[in-house]
């Protein structure tokens, strides 16, 4: 017969390992990607939401200026960037605490699997969504809305999936701070819709009021229209349009890095 004592001591705390940091490994942050590519395709609305939605968007905008097709041409390579980044970032956001609410986030890190495989995998899943959502908005904004941009397209895709990709960064990162999904959505109006006030797309940054113009130099999304004007306006690949790119993609890098830090094994 097995006494006490020898049953107590067979129940042991996690083993230092579980919680030990783990090296970023190729095969398990695309088992990563996978299985939330896999889940994100038995979810409908949510695939419309991801790709349909910045597409409709665009293609009303540009009808609400029909009869001023330039004031369309000023801004909707601006809004080709803004449209992928709020939505990737309203749905990562959501899709990424579901799973800290339901518990899959912590068993997923109780097994062999880092804290930046599971970034990683996810920035990986939502980024080819992001890949597609861009390459659709832009191939109907320049090929069948008439979008008339001096520089080439593919600049344009370029940043509109730089901009994609933030927004998930952004909504891997946020989706830490909240407790339920209502906390998720209410993040955009703290987090996107003061960067869409003084991103310059309603005014240029540099007729704010100083201290607005300071404040918009330090958000990502003012690079991200910088960039998408700088296509508008040149034919060629500018010095401003490289740093743009490289600020809007740097951010992106440190939020998904911060995403890293803030993951908790436990969900409160």
């Amino acid at each position: 017969m097995t006494t006490p004592t020898a049953r107590t001591t067979t129940s042991a705390p996690p083993h230092p390992a579980a919680t030990r940091s783990r090296p970023l490994t190729l095969s398990r942050t695309t088992a990563t990607a996978t299985r939330v590519l896999r889940q994100l395709s038995h979810d409908p609305r949510t695939i419309a939401l991801l790709l349909l939605i910045p597409c409709v968007m665009l293609f009303l905008l540009r009808y609400v200026f029909d009869g001023s097709p330039r004031t369309f041409d000023n801004i909707g390579a601006s809004l080709l960037g803004i449209f992928p980044l709020i939505t990737m970032f309203l749905v990562t956001s959501i899709a990424t605490l579901r799973e800290r609410t339901s518990g899959t986030l912590e068993r997923l890190l109780a097994m062999p699997l880092g804290k930046g495989d599971l970034i990683a995998g996810y920035a990986l899943a939502f980024g080819t969504l992001a890949i597609v959502q861009s390459a659709l908005a832009t191939g109907l904004a320049v090929w069948l809305l008439g979008l008339d941009v001096t520089g080439s397209p593919w600049l344009l895709l370029l940043v509109a999936l730089l901009d994609a990709l933030l927004g998930t960064a952004l909504g891997l990162f946020v989706s830490a701070f909240a407790a339920s999904e209502f906390q998720a959505v209410q993040f955009m109006p703290a987090v996107i819709f003061p960067q869409l006030l003084l991103c310059g797309l309603f005014t240029p940054r540099d007729r704010m009021h100083p201290a607005l113009e300071a404040v918009s130099d330090v958000l990502p999304m003012s690079y991200a229209v910088d960039g998408m004007n700088e296509v508008l306006r040149h034919p060629d690949m500018t010095p401003a349009f490289v740093r743009d790119t490289l600020i809007v993609a740097g951010c992106a890098l440190l939020v998904l890095a911060l995403g890293a830090a803030t993951l908790k094994r436990r969900t409160p």
